[in-house]
């Protein structure tokens, strides 16, 4: 299968990957918190609140994700809550960034290891 040349497809940038895996591996918990949250734990990558909303209302106008909001609680102080989705749209960007990127690998360990 030929790989896709950059006119069929724009990939997701580095930090756009990252926000989309986690929201991914969070589900319904996708919240911007937990979000900040994960990305440091897994990705060990600390975010300011501002740069992540900066980054999904991105990835908003891409119609990589898609948002809902939720009513809000007296928990939260009387303030709205959006959760976060991955589109359709967001899920191809992914395969095929992934797809590219192992393509990119494949064969290199060796020649990585050697360098190191």
């Amino acid at each position: 299968m030929p790989a896709p040349t950059r006119s069929d497809r724009a990939f997701p940038g580095e930090f756009e990957q990252m926000v989309l895996l986690a929201i991914l591996r969070l589900r319904e918990d996708a919240y911007g918190m937990t979000l900040r949250q994960e990305l440091e734990e897994r990705a060990g990558r600390s975010v300011s609140r501002g740069a992540l909303y900066r980054t999904l209302d991105r990835m908003a106008g891409k119609k990589y994700i898609t948002w809902s909001v939720e009513e809000p609680t007296a928990e939260r102080g009387g303030h709205h809550r959006r959760r976060f989705r991955v589109t359709p749209l967001g899920m191809a960007s992914l395969r095929a960034s992934r797809g590219a990127l192992m393509r990119l690998w494949e064969g290199l360990e060796l020649v990585l290891e050697e360098r190191a």
